[in-house]
């Protein structure tokens, strides 16, 4: 997609999904770092026990779940 082609609509609407995608590999990266260091106890290279695969997804849910709960916050604030 060349930018230079684009009108202003359709410039707003380019920039706010990149904007978007930026936002989901961000909280990606956090919610890896996060949960990673709060469940993962094995060595590295090894399989995840039960209770490291029921706790990485406990934690993501909840993750995700809080990161809904405040930008809806702050959409109702705008």
């Amino acid at each position: 997609m060349d930018p230079s082609s684009l009108d202003s609509a359709e410039l707003q609407r380019f920039l706010q999904q990149e904007k978007e995608k930026a936002m989901v590999n961000e909280m990606v990266g956090k919610l890896t770092s996060v949960c990673w260091d709060k469940c993962i106890t094995s060595a590295a290279g090894s399989k995840f026990s039960s209770s490291e695969t029921t706790c990485l997804t406990n934690c993501a849910q909840r993750y995700i779940e809080m990161s809904q709960i405040i930008m809806r916050r702050f959409q109702s604030m705008q």
